[in-house]
């Protein structure tokens, strides 16, 4: 089952109630009001009785205080938690329904009621859930002898004003008027899950139809859209259903009409309400069954009627010291349970087996070979840094493609259109389009002038403060970007395959410091060339893998996903926190191609490290070509686990995070020792980034800091050095992302490298500065630089903006404010060769340092 079950005491009355309001008021769990049959059941004529009585416990292993009233006798109605109090709406009694909305809060022992304003109608019977700051309430019946359900949809937002706080009448969904359905919440989503429709029958009497229709409303865009229907009608289920994950719902049991007009006929041999608890995705919009109410039946219904455990209806779930408590109820027609039941969804249960961890095992062990092989070439810092500028071509291209390709875009991409569309992969064809600007106007010029870093360039062309301040944003943002992208493919492997975080963490973080301290870049872009390898061969086998298990194979692919949108390549609209079109295409361009391609010393670093110019150019095209290849094979794979898992829902466990999808697939669907290889691949993503984050680091920090101020030492102190740098570089990302895997300072940390990497848009406006203007100083060049960061973190904490916009924000407001105040404080044309495209040599060097 995907929830495990406990008790908490049972209510003092021993009888139990039906609709009662529950809730949790300053970690206090209350129960009040309801109704039930004290004097025995309706079918010998009792009565059925609504009472005000409300019931407190203060912990899971007291005893529940019972001293408390609420303003009148009430059940059926909707109740919310929100900020430590209770909101109870509506409901009614036996003569009468109620538009009345109050709130419990318990403060020094006493329960205080705060009166709210009312409904736009009386209204019981119905299903409310919340999000954020606002109420929603649904469905329902205006009196108890009314012949017709409400067909209604309100809101209220208690945030408001004690003015403005007024209910808001919106528009309904797009089906059938109905009492008692049940209603969720997902992702700010909110779903509306069957009920029950009425209407008169042949005799007269008001009757009920059982629905399985079902609804989604978007609250951003007040929109309204059919989903699947219910397996069977879910009436008057626990409400609200329990979110599972980023993308399942989970509801229980519900009456599914089957005995319903017989209650009469069987009364104490009535079987209850059916077991059955059904998920509903979100993404794959499909419906399974994931395990049973825990029922115990005792042997004489007749003389222990409130006994036993049974699946109720016609109750409220609330969340309650970090579980679900599903109070008391109605049992069976006529008959309540005392019983308050307490769940907490079960962790995902994973295991890697002993063929998977042999394959991981060789593969990483050749990792660190690579290492010793590579260390003997490693003679001075020249080869350390730049491998003597002896990589081939090809090999420059794949380790771009493997140090820009991380373990987090390796597992988000296939979620992301996994869960959307296609319109991400301009990104990547931005990088192809880019190609050509940065091979004709950035490379020429930063390969001729023999450097080492990037940041070289920038005090020769403006001063050594610029060169200290880019090479120190990116010192700084690799530093806290190491931890991260080594934690969360971690996380992610750890929650589906059963491998422990901390074991992932420390074997990425301790082969990535070895063969990178002993083989320099010659290892780690040999490395890299083997990691890209397994990159795309473990995608392309989860692709071969889902389209075999299809019944329709490939083409089932295509026709599924073309009839849910998911090869949707653009979104036309002009919203720009969105993923519009234009929002995309600016990000590709500056974003994701001129701010890395153009500052990213790890990117930058390979340009320098092959023989030629020509090569390097080269080098920067096969990364281009890999990008859009390696788009389209990533998002191929998404799509497939889409339409794998519509057909399979009963594969697909309820994940935390959308970005555990493919690591799911890997782990449950590939055979052992492929699946090995696959995960190999993701430990070579992570690896990939983190080798590439310390090699670089440690080059810009020798180059820029150590080497600059300190020239006369030794080519053998500046060797031991970097190597000892990278070491503690090593050691460091790799104590971060344990320390984030054991305390909570994720968000924290995501913080941080938001604002560092806002530098990035700000760096490649510096570097642009450079190579395209000659009359733009150094206090031209700091005048963009702080425009530039004051403008990007006013649009950070300021805006909804669509974070790719934040490349061409930093980018163009650091040239254009530069070139203003280069002609409002001039300090004429400066004297430079080779330092701008205006005076780059045209021929091209064919020397090792050119």
């Amino acid at each position: 089952s995907v929830l495990e079950w406990s008790q908490l005491p049972s209510l003092p009355d021993p009888i139990g109630l039906a609709g009662p309001f529950v809730g949790v008021s300053n970690d206090i769990l209350i129960i009040a009001g309801g109704a039930n049959f004290p004097d025995g059941p309706p079918w010998e004529g009792n009565p059925k009785v609504w009472h005000d009585k409300a019931f407190v416990l203060t912990d899971p292993k007291g005893t529940w205080l019972s001293d408390f009233k609420l303003p009148r006798p009430l059940g059926y109605g909707v109740s919310v938690t929100y900020n430590d109090r209770v909101v109870c709406v509506g409901g009614g009694d036996k003569d009468r329904h109620y538009a009345n909305v109050f709130m419990l809060n318990w403060t020094e022992n006493k329960l205080e009621t705060t009166p709210l304003p009312p409904m736009p109608r009386p209204c019981a019977f119905f299903a409310g859930v919340l999000v954020g700051d606002v109420v929603y309430v649904a469905g329902g019946q205006e009196s108890p002898s009314a012949t017709e359900a409400l067909h209604n949809f309100w809101s209220l937002d208690l945030s408001e004003t004690t003015e403005n706080l007024k209910w808001q009448q919106l528009e309904p969904w797009p089906g059938k008027a109905r009492i008692l359905p049940v209603m969720a919440v997902q992702e700010g989503n909110i779903y509306l899950i069957s009920g029950a429709n009425l209407y008169k029958g042949t005799d007269g009497k008001v009757t009920r139809r059982f629905l399985t229709d079902c609804y989604c409303y978007n609250p951003q865009s007040k929109h309204w859209k059919q989903i699947a229907d219910a397996p069977r009608p879910i009436v008057a289920a626990p409400n609200p259903g329990i979110p599972l994950g980023h993308a399942h719902i989970l509801f229980l049991s519900g009456d599914d009409g089957e005995n319903f007009f017989r209650a009469v006929e069987l009364k104490d041999k009535h079987p209850g309400f059916g077991p059955d608890l059904f998920v509903y995705n979100t993404i794959t919009d499909t419906w399974t069954k994931m395990g049973e109410f825990p029922k115990n039946i005792p042997g004489d219904l007749g003389k222990h009627r409130n006994a036993g455990t049974w699946p109720p209806v016609t109750t409220t779930i609330t969340k309650w010291k970090g579980r679900y408590v599903v109070p008391t109820g109605e049992a069976r027609p006529g008959i309540r349970t005392p019983k308050v039941l307490w769940a907490k969804p079960t962790a995902m249960a994973g295991s890697f087996g002993v063929t998977n961890y042999a394959v991981l095992g060789i593969y990483l062990t050749t990792l660190v070979a690579m290492g010793f092989y590579f260390a003997r070439r490693e003679k001075t810092i020249d080869d350390f840094f730049l491998a003597g500028r002896r990589i081939p071509w090809w090999a420059a291209g794949l380790s771009i493609f493997g140090t820009q390709l991380s373990a987090i875009t390796y597992l988000a991409m296939p979620a992301r259109s996994y869960v959307t569309d296609w319109a991400l992969l301009v990104l990547n064809i931005g990088i192809f389009a880019m190609a050509p600007f940065v091979i004709h106007l950035y490379l020429p010029i930063l390969r001729r002038l023999n450097i080492t870093t990037a940041y070289e360039y920038l005090e020769k062309r403006f001063h050594v403060s610029i060169r200290l301040f880019g090479s120190l944003s990116f010192v700084v943002f690799q530093l806290g970007r190491m931890g991260i992208v080594v934690l969360l493919p971690a996380l992610a492997l750890s929650a589906v395959t059963g491998l422990n975080v901390y074991l992932c963490i420390a074997l990425m973080g301790f082969l990535s410091t070895v063969y990178t301290v002993l083989g320099g870049i010659e290892a780690v872009i040999w490395t890299d060339v083997l990691q890209g390898f397994v990159l795309i061969g473990g995608a392309f086998a989860a692709l071969w893998i889902i389209v075999g298990n299809l019944d329709g194979g490939f083409s089932q692919v295509i026709s599924v996903g073309i009839e849910n949108g998911k090869f949707n390549p653009v979104h036309l609209n002009w919203d720009w926190t969105s993923d519009a079109l234009i929002v995309v295409i600016l990000g590709a361009v500056f974003t994701n191609a001129l701010v890395p391609y153009t500052t990213d010393q790890a990117v930058i670093q390979r340009y320098l490290t092959t023989p030629h110019e020509k090569q390097a150019g080269k080098a920067i095209w096969l990364n281009g070509f890999l990008s859009i290849f390696a788009g389209i094979l990533f998002l191929s794979v998404g799509t497939g686990l889409f339409v794998f898992y519509k057909a399979n829902p009963q594969s697909l466990a309820p994940l935390e995070k959308a970005d555990q999808i493919f690591a799911l697939f890997i782990a449950r669907q590939m055979p052992s020792g492929l699946a090995g290889l696959v995960i190999a691949g993701v430990f070579a993503a992570a690896m990939s980034s983190l080798d590439s984050s310390m090699h670089s680091i440690a080059t810009a920090v020798t180059t820029d800091f150590v080497r600059r101020f300190r020239p006369n030492f030794a080519e053998s102190t500046y060797l031991v050095f970097a190597r000892c740098l990278t070491i503690a570089l090593g050691i460091s990302g790799t104590a971060t992302a344990m320390l984030m895997a054991s305390i909570e300072i994720k968000f924290l940390w995501d913080f941080f490298i938001g604002i560092m990497g806002l530098l990035g848009g700000t760096l490649a406006g510096l570097f642009m500065l450079g190579i395209f203007t000659r009359k733009v100083s150094v206090i031209h060049a700091w005048i963009g630089a702080i425009a530039s960061i004051g403008t990007l973190l006013y649009v950070k904490l300021g805006t909804d903006l669509n974070g790719l916009l934040y490349g061409v924000i930093g980018v163009t407001t650091c040239f254009v404010i530069a070139c203003l105040f280069s002609r409002i404080l001039p300090t004429g044309i400066m004297k430079m060769t080779g330092l701008t495209i205006y005076d780059v040599p045209d021929s091209r060097s064919n020397s090792k340092s050119s």
